[in-house]
């Protein structure tokens, strides 16, 4: 039903903060309304979120995991009573699939319900359906395992029990004044909101032709050609495919590519790795490419990426 491990981390897994842009939420008299409905906004443990808001759920599953819980007209949100158990220690985020088409992207969303988690930024897929409690609570106690490992270990403040206390906002904090982007992330960021990855990848890519060591450019360019490459991807259909040609670099790239992106990047090194030697020099090169991006993506200091790069460089020279 879940797909976190023991021991796992969320190194691997692809940072949401790049899919969802600062300036894509509401401004003018739209602004205030749009912040309040966020988890900033009233303290609320159990809030409803869009593409707009998105921003700040980001920003508090660095404080909490936040739990992402996706529904659409005649299927209700069904785990808010089952997250104020956990006394603040956990977040829900309701998130209307139709209504969000760039959160239901993100998250990879074919069908609701569905649960997934943020935590410090970074998606957990969790179940789809609707399972019984004992084992949804079974699903959230490895989640916060999980966010213990990983340094997120905040608690929100319950609301009170105060009827009155529905007007009040005790624990709104000032929102941090943030650093403009430099012009190519900026553009790239809202190229990545309104789904033009081609864009995106355009401008990364000036960023990186005007400062070749700007490693979050790099990062950010290897995230979104991932992102060019499974917009529209049938993940059935491509683990088929892989299956049926284990042999043929391109099906086991587009596969690896799926377990990038769900947080198995030891899954997708060890099958590029060990499908190497058998390759021509233009499918090695292919590999060795695709693995320098995801390399990118999980982070240069992940021990993972350290072994992989390690075994690559064996296998090349």
């Amino acid at each position: 039903m879940s797909n976190i491990a023991p021991g796992s981390n969320l190194r691997g897994a692809v940072d949401l903060s790049a899919l969802v842009r600062r300036a894509n939420a509401p401004t003018g008299p739209d602004a205030a309304a749009a912040a309040a409905a966020g988890p900033a906004g009233a303290g609320a443990i159990v809030f409803a979120a869009s593409d707009a808001t998105f921003e700040s759920v980001l920003e508090l599953s660095s404080r909490v995991p936040v739990v992402v819980e996706f529904y659409a007209p005649g299927i209700e949100p069904a785990l808010g009573s089952l997250i104020e158990s956990y006394a603040g220690r956990l977040a829900l985020a309701t998130v209307d699939g139709q209504a969000n088409p760039q959160l239901a992207q993100a998250f990879q969303v074919r069908e609701v319900p569905a649960v997934a988690a943020i935590i410090a930024g970074r998606p957990v897929n969790l179940f789809l359906g609707m399972p019984p409690d004992e084992e949804v609570r079974g699903v959230l106690d490895e989640l916060l395992a999980l966010a213990t490992q990983n340094g997120v270990t905040g608690r929100l403040d319950v609301p009170a029990a105060d009827p009155d206390a529905e007007d009040a906002d005790p624990a709104a904090t000032p929102e941090p004044v943030e650093e403009p982007l430099p012009p190519h992330h900026q553009e790239a960021y809202d190229a990545i909101a309104a789904g033009d990855f081609a864009t995106a990848v355009a401008e990364y890519r000036k960023a990186i032709a005007e400062s070749p060591r700007d490693a979050l450019a790099v990062a950010g360019l290897a995230q979104v050609l991932l992102l060019q490459r499974l917009d529209g991807a049938d993940a059935a259909a491509v683990r088929k495919t892989a299956a049926d040609l284990p042999g043929d670099a391109a099906a086991q790239l587009a596969v690896a590519d799926l377990d990038v992106s769900g947080g198995h990047v030891d899954d997708a090194f060890a099958r590029l790795l060990e499908l190497f030697p058998s390759l021509d020099a233009d499918g090695k090169n292919a590999v060795r490419t695709r693995l320098l991006e995801y390399f990118e993506i999980a982070g240069p200091e992940d021990p993972r990426v350290l072994d992989a790069r390690r075994r690559l460089t064996n296998l090349l020279y």
